[in-house]
Formats: structure tokens, C-alpha cells, sequence
């Protein structure tokens, strides 16, 4: 039997002293136009990325984790 490997984990979910984490939204416009907001709140970020993905002009969003 093979031994499985301890799984990383990044230094945002080691650190003890983290209250909430922090998720940054980026809308990308057809005009190559970019706008990011930060939220604590997966859920309102993702309902705001929807929000903004029904707009004609944005072209794609992204939520990414951030430090």
C-alpha cells in the first residue's frame, strides 16, 4: 500500500487569526474595460457576478479568493 501525501492547504485557511475571507469579483467589458470589487460574502459576490454577467456589454466575470 501506497502512503497518501499530506494535502497543502494555502496560507489563507492555516491562519488562525482570519475572521472571514475576502472574494474579488473582476468585470471584464467587450471595451477591454476592467472593474473588481471585494466582498466577505461568497454568496454576494457570486449574486453580483450574475447580476452583472446579464449586461450586454460585460463580457465574462471572475471570482477569485484573495489575500
Amino acid at each position: 500500500m501506497k502512503k497518501k501525501r499530506a494535502k497543502k492547504t494555502s496560507r489563507l485557511h492555516r491562519d488562525k487569526r482570519r475572521k472571514h475571507r475576502h472574494w474579488q469579483v473582476t468585470v471584464y467589458y467587450h471595451d477591454g474595460e476592467k472593474f473588481g470589487r471585494v466582498y466577505i460574502n461568497r454568496d454576494r459576490a457570486k449574486r453580483f457576478a450574475e447580476r452583472q454577467k446579464k449586461s450586454p456589454i460585460v463580457k465574462a466575470t471572475r471570482i477569485m479568493e484573495v489575500d
